[in-house]
């Protein structure tokens, strides 16, 4: 009886430690941005580098509920995938698209867009550029009409 009720602890604890690292971040948070290039609370940190073989960056970020970058393109467009939460993509001229973890965007280059989270989820997501055909452009700030906030 004994080696059924250590068997059993175990087993609940293996189960139970897997559980909790399956919902545990993939990556640190990073740290909290202080650009000027959105609204809210945004954490970011590198994942990898561009160097002279990959000449694209991944980076990870992780925005509170209802933060928001402004408007903006990438010269060499962006892969943004999506791994935790609920947020809002939207392209310059199209409406704007609820996104949840687990799903990807693919920003064409060029393509003035924003990307944030809905005003009650945060949302985090791993982004990829290619860091040779330049920076992000940065243009205006998301209206909170845009962003579809009820003043």
């Amino acid at each position: 009886m004994n080696n059924y009720l250590y068997f059993s602890l175990l087993v609940s604890v293996s189960l139970c430690t897997r559980a909790l690292a399956q919902n545990a971040p993939i990556f640190p948070k990073g740290e909290l941005s202080t650009t000027k290039t959105h609204v809210g609370d945004v954490w970011l940190s590198e994942v990898s580098g561009s160097d002279s073989t990959f000449t694209f960056s991944i980076a990870q970020a992780v925005f509170a509920p209802g933060a928001r970058l402004d408007w903006h393109s990438h010269p060499g467009g962006q892969i943004l995938v999506f791994t935790d939460g609920v947020g809002y993509y939207q392209e310059k001229g199209k409406p704007r698209q609820t996104v949840r973890k687990g799903e990807l965007i693919k920003c064409q280059p060029g393509v003035e867009h924003w990307h944030g989270t809905t005003p009650t989820s945060g949302v985090t997501y791993l982004a990829t550029s290619p860091t040779q055909k330049g920076r992000t452009i940065w243009f205006k700030r998301v209206t909170d009409e845009e962003y579809g906030s009820r003043k």
